[in-house]
């Protein structure tokens, strides 16, 4: 028997080596003064700065990418999947107003493809620039026998930072307070999994099909990557007095908004007072789905809403106007049992 080595069982180091050559342009390009290590260290060192700050709170959010990596590997690009993992995560820490700090990700994988996974972090760092953090650390594992050859698992981390004083909750919404809805880039992150069952196995498109009222072919359109609102919501929040945010992940608008809403309040979304983006349409004309559903599983065109007061919702829209983003009035909250009602606008 010849004697085995770590590359014989699978593994191989100098690949893994020299995937981390190829991703340090990458990451270095995230760096801010307050990062106080290089590549390669057992943990990454970041400086808070909170002299501006009477009761700094850490806010901490983790999350994936989800079964959209499908997507990326059916067309063998992998240079978006990183945004999206950070957009999940430092959009859910924005939602509680957090301006984020750092990030972490980890990939896993059967065998390892240097280029691939430097790809993967190219998006990871052009999100955490998008985002204004920095990409302080991270793990690439290499696990033989445990993914199908070309395929990987990205998962993310990200750490921000609010006052107290300006910590959003969501307690002191009201009845008559205003919903305002941004906009989504496309489907985001989730839903993949009723996506790839409707368009590829039943509807037996491919990632090359051209469908009207898609201006991308299948591919591209389905792996545009999730937006990231930390800027505008940012600004907003330097100007107006902002309630309640939500991030319309897994769940859409039935299970996120209520996660902000105080007992007996209920949120009204007026259906139609903002543009619907058409693969939602195609998704929902072709699979036949209930009005219900569609607002269970996706977004719907809107990525992030704000809940304000009906006198700072003007304010509000201005600040997204000024900046370059649009900013839909779509809903208001009336007295209810913390849930979602659905009417036309």
């Amino acid at each position: 028997m010849d004697k085995l080595t770590y590359s014989t069982a699978g593994v191989d180091v100098d690949e893994g080596q020299r995937a981390v050559d190829l991703m340090k342009q990458h990451v270095k390009s995230t760096f801010t003064p307050q990062v106080l290590t290089d590549i390669g260290g057992f943990g990454g060192l970041f400086a808070l700065d909170v002299k501006d700050m009477k009761e700094p709170i850490l806010v901490s959010g983790t999350d994936g990418v989800g079964t959209k990596l499908k997507i990326a590997f059916m067309t063998d690009r992998h240079d978006t999947i990183g945004q999206d993992c950070v957009a999940m995560c430092v959009n859910d820490i924005l939602c509680q107003g957090a301006k984020p700090l750092f990030f972490l990700d980890y990939i896993a994988t059967g065998r390892l493809q240097a280029e691939k996974a430097a790809e993967i972090v190219k998006g990871i760092a052009m999100g955490c620039k998008e985002s204004g953090c920095s990409l302080i650390g991270g793990e690439t594992a290499e696990m033989p026998g445990f993914y199908q050859d070309g395929e990987y698992d990205v998962a993310g981390f990200a750490v921000g930072i609010v006052d107290r004083q300006n910590l959003i909750t969501g307690e002191g919404i009201i009845p008559g307070d205003i919903v305002i809805g941004i906009p989504s880039s496309g489907i985001h992150s989730n839903g993949f999994s009723l996506v790839r069952k409707l368009l590829f196995d039943i509807k037996g498109y491919d990632i090359n099909s051209e469908i009207d009222g898609l201006e991308k072919k299948l591919g591209n359109e389905l792996l545009t990557p999730t937006k990231i609102y930390v800027k505008p919501v940012l600004e907003v929040l330097k100007k107006s007095k902002v309630k309640g945010i939500v991030h319309i992940t897994g769940g859409g608008f039935f299970e996120n908004i209520p996660r902000i809403l105080p007992q007996n309040t209920a949120a009204n979304i007026k259906v139609g007072s903002w543009p619907i983006s058409p693969i939602f349409n195609i998704i929902q004309q072709q699979g036949n789905i209930d009005d219900s559903e569609m607002f269970k599983t996706f977004n719907m065109g809107i990525g992030m809403m704000l809940v304000v007061d009906k006198n700072e919702a003007k304010d509000v829209l201005e600040t997204l106007a000024e900046i370059g983003e649009k900013g839909y009035e779509i809903g208001n909250i009336l007295e209810g049992q913390r849930q979602v009602v659905l009417c036309q606008g």
